[in-house]
């Protein structure tokens, strides 16, 4: 059937070019055969064969009407962005007026997905046909796909705007608005600015909003005549805050504008028309002079007028206070702990910070605590906007928990209180992010849609990898369409660096895969960059570096599947990615497509190189040692072990050097869990013989930093199997290094116990001391305060000792004690010559010495003198100026 089916295709392409069929001679019944043949190929899967057949005969005869839609229908299907063959097809009888063949290929076009080519075709079809309706229609399509089309935009709002549909009119409106910004069309933009103030004059943050894209793309002399126009609008609307904030932004572009500043004393005047101090405030802050900058005379205006009775301050000294009366120079103020305080005015500005009625600080110093409790558990939003607005309508989580913890909510009623308030900063149209710091939350005076909100964050990220998230939410949302001036701003923020790179880093093949992507899943998103994957790759010169910075788990897949889609010898990269990434996709994928014997030599190479890859011996012995392949490695048991105790010792080395501490970290906390926690080394050890435990316990007893409770547990399965067992380096007199500590286990624990107490539960306690003394005010006579500084270094004090004495201790084994003569561990019989008596002493360490019950450290004077003594020999021993002597009866092991 493939064989007949193309032999048919091959007879029509001959007959078509000997005939020299006319256009006259097609109509949509012909396209309709060709539809059945497409179908039988797709079917019979010889889609390839008879697209080459095709493609093959366009090499000689490039106008083949039926080549042309077979070829150009298969691609289309394949979502192959050329579509070079369709647009001359149809392109073919646009110029012979055969619109009714137009129509059909333009509907089997769009049958895959939008095009700006086919909709616009489309259109002129219903042109011809007098279809307005049908026109507007397809324009509507057309715009959304088309992000440069402003005319469009224009006539469909002009259109909706005659039929009564404001609503439908703004959204078109705004649209051609950006559209015509992008083009620098200023007459067009004024024209459209001037609508949508006549149609939304609320959508204030719209306008603030376009007037930057305006200042940046056009002039800030043009966004000033614009900002003009809405400042007319706010002061007729009565909204004088607005005002105020529209004229400082023009302030800000032409500091010199006269008339601005003319009006803004003109909006102070009326919003403070009922302050004392009105005209006296403009006059010292100079802002009706030319001579003072306006920005400083604002800045100054406004410091002084919120000076007036009635009003809150706050000192950091008296806290929140309230202003009794102001009379000239002089300012009166009500603290709490300082009643009745005058001022300077001058000095009141400077020192003093005025707040609003309902600022968080005013309402903790005004409100009763429970009842402030009580509003702010029960309502989150109201309590995240209070604080919100108490910091200049910025400020981060840390922030509200300082505001609210220990002063309003208790700890653990933070904990349930923040998840909810996270959850409400993120769904709650009132609150948006501030367009300079992702951290940082604002309340918005009017609510904020999804589309701008994930817009405002993808501003304020400033890593690169934030932002693939915040563009692929933003797809995600069923809600938003794709043809917003946010989603093209975003779009484009990748293409750019796809269309100006010079070399290909993590960015740049970040924005290929994700544009990639994006173009597959909506071809209208077509960027007419004219580059493949290979083209990238072929630009990588580091690829295990440039993957360990891809910092997006869906962009590492689709990297690593475009490797093996595209790569010829892509196993050879996978191997040489692994040691690096360590994911278990790229094993599998090796395994299906039959590379046993390279992941073979992988294995082989890592533990031989185990300094260059710690991490992925450590996962290989976790993940792979099951692997029906692994045993080719001939990797004995014991070898994985002695690797992986070199691992150990040499991380625990690299962290003491401050090398990649972080990753050492893991690496040696992960090669522990494995030799010590798991029990594989004593399952190991349980079965080797002694020269192979001999092996592994001196490595083991090598690695210095090693917890000493590890290597006496490892020593003791030992002697537990081989009682009789020589200890490489043991030696009946062994000397202890000045700095170590013999210890006993169980004093070792207590000390761990003692350290972990006072970090976990002292330290916090005395924290929470010193800040309850600090909010009591002047430190200088605060004796609760003093306490607990005091208290504070006494415990860091104790602390460090603790830390040096634990680092130092080396953990003494009871199956080691030596009763050939005194050590530690001993307990020892003497006969006190010069008074003819005998003396019992049990001879341990420092932190087991108890002298009242004769236990004696060896670090003593005399346990000092007393040590590596044999029995019989004598010693004299010197105590306030007198000698006595003694001779040692008897040395037997200590009962610990």
């Amino acid at each position: 059937m493939s064989e007949a089916l193309l032999k048919n295709v091959q007879d029509m392409l001959n007959e078509e070019k000997w005939t020299r069929a006319t256009l006259s001679n097609y109509s949509t019944s012909q396209f309709k055969e060709l539809d059945t043949i497409l179908k039988e190929a797709r079917d019979a899967r010889i889609y390839d064969d008879l697209k080459k057949l095709c493609d093959e005969h366009l090499v000689h005869t490039k106008n083949s009407i039926i080549a042309l839609y077979l070829s150009g229908m298969i691609a289309l299907s394949r979502q192959i962005i050329d579509d070079a063959a369709l647009t001359n097809l149809v392109s073919i009888f646009v110029d012979n007026h055969k619109w009714g063949i137009v129509k059909y290929l333009c509907e089997r076009i769009l049958d895959y997905g939008e095009s700006k080519f086919a909709l616009r075709m489309l259109a002129e079809c219903y042109k011809n046909d007098n279809e307005e309706d049908k026109v507007y229609d397809i324009w509507e399509r057309l715009v959304k796909v088309d992000y440069e089309e402003a005319d469009l935009s224009k006539a469909l709002a002009e259109h909706f705007e005659g039929l009564g549909k404001i609503e439908e009119a703004v959204d078109y409106y705004k649209k051609a608005l950006h559209r015509y910004i992008n083009k620098q069309l200023f007459t067009n933009v004024r024209e459209i600015w001037v609508k949508l103030i006549e149609y939304c004059p609320e959508d204030i943050d719209f306008f603030l909003h376009v007037q930057k894209k305006i200042a940046k793309n056009i002039s800030e002399e043009k966004a000033v005549l614009l900002l003009q126009d809405v400042y007319s609008s706010c002061r007729q609307q009565g909204d004088i805050n607005t005002s105020i904030k529209i004229l400082k932004l023009i302030l800000q572009y032409d500091e010199r504008d006269s008339w601005a500043r003319k009006e803004i004393i003109e909006c102070f005047r009326e919003k403070y028309a009922n302050h004392s101090q009105l005209e006296e405030y403009i006059k010292i802050s100079n802002l009706s002079q030319s001579w003072r900058n306006v920005h400083e005379a604002i800045q100054d205006f406004e410091k002084h007028i919120a000076f007036d009775k009635g009003n809150f301050v706050f000192h950091r000294t008296w806290g929140v206070g309230r202003i009794a009366k102001v009379q000239g120079d002089e300012i009166v103020i009500d603290f709490a702990k300082k009643r009745n305080h005058s001022m300077a005015l001058k000095m009141a500005v400077d020192a003093l910070q005025t707040l609003s009625k309902n600022h968080i600080w005013v309402l903790k110093a005004t409100q009763k605590k429970e009842k402030l409790h009580d509003r702010v558990k029960d309502d989150p939003t109201w309590a995240l906007k209070t604080i919100i607005k108490s910091f200049g309508n910025s400020c981060d989580l840390k922030r509200v928990k300082a505001e609210l913890v220990p002063s309003v909510l208790s700890p653990g009623e933070w904990t349930t209180w923040n998840t909810k308030a996270r959850a409400i900063l993120k769904s709650d149209p009132s609150f948006g992010v501030s367009p300079d710091n992702i951290d940082l939350y604002v309340v918005r005076d009017r609510p904020i849609s999804i589309e701008e909100k994930l817009y405002n964050q993808f501003k304020a990220e400033k890593n690169f990898f934030d932002r693939v998230n915040t563009l692929r939410t933003f797809v995600s949302q069923k809600e938003i369409e794709l043809d917003s001036e946010f989603f093209t701003e975003m779009f484009n923020y990748f293409t750019a660096y796809l269309r100006s790179y010079s070399q290909v880093n993590e960015q740049v093949l970040a924005s290929y895969l994700l544009v990639k992507d994006l173009v597959g899943r909506y071809p209208h998103l077509n960027t007419g960059l004219q580059f493949n994957f290979l083209d990238i790759f072929d630009g990588i010169d580091d690829i295990p570096s440039i993957f360990e910075n891809l910092k997006d788990t869906k962009l590492k897949e689709e990297f690593l599947h475009h490797i093996k889609l595209f790569v010829p010898d892509w196993a050879d990269i996978y191997i040489r990615l692994f040691p690096y990434v360590l994911l278990t996709s790229i094993i599998v994928s090796l395994e299906k497509e039959g590379y046993e014997q390279k992941l073979v030599s992988m294995v082989q190479s890592c533990f031989e190189n185990y300094r260059d890859n710690k991490e992925a011996v450590v996962w290989i012995y976790r993940n792979l040692r099951e692997e029906p392949w692994f045993a080719a490695a001939n990797i004995s048991e014991e070898k994985q072990l002695i690797t992986l105790i070199h691992i150990l010792d040499l991380s625990f080395r690299e962290i003491e050097n401050h090398r990649d501490t972080t990753e050492n970290r893991k690496i040696n906390k992960q090669a522990q869990t494995i030799l010590f926690k798991d029990g594989t080394l004593k399952s190991f050890l349980m079965k080797a013989d002694p020269d192979t435990i001999n092996r592994i316990y001196t490595l083991i007893d090598d690695v210095k930093d090693l917890d000493p409770a590890e290597k006496l547990n490892i020593r003791s399965v030992i002697v537990d199997r081989f009682p009789d067992f020589k200890f490489y380096g043991d030696e009946t007199e062994k000397t202890v290094s000045s700095r170590s500590l013999i210890v006993t286990m169980a004093m070792y624990q207590e000390k761990q116990k003692q350290i972990q107490y006072i970090m976990d539960v002292e330290v916090p306690a005395n924290s929470k001391e010193i800040a309850v003394a600090l909010d009591q005010g002047d430190l200088r006579e605060n004796a609760e305060y003093k306490a607990a500084k005091e208290k504070q270094e006494i415990l860091n004090s104790t602390v460090a000792k603790l830390k040096d004495e634990i680092e130092r201790a080396q953990l003494f084994d009871p199956d080691t004690a030596n009763t050939s003569r005194v050590s530690f561990g001993t307990k020892v019989i003497l006969i006190n010559d010069s008074e003819g008596v005998e003396e019992e002493y049990t001879i341990l360490g420092p932190w087991e010495s108890d002298p009242e019950n004769k236990i004696i450290s060896y670090l003593s004077p005399f346990g000092g003198v007393i040590l590596n003594k044999k029995v019989g020999e004598k010693f004299d021993f010197s105590i306030n100026d007198e000698k006595i002597a003694y001779t040692v009866k008897a040395i037997s092991v200590a009962a610990l």
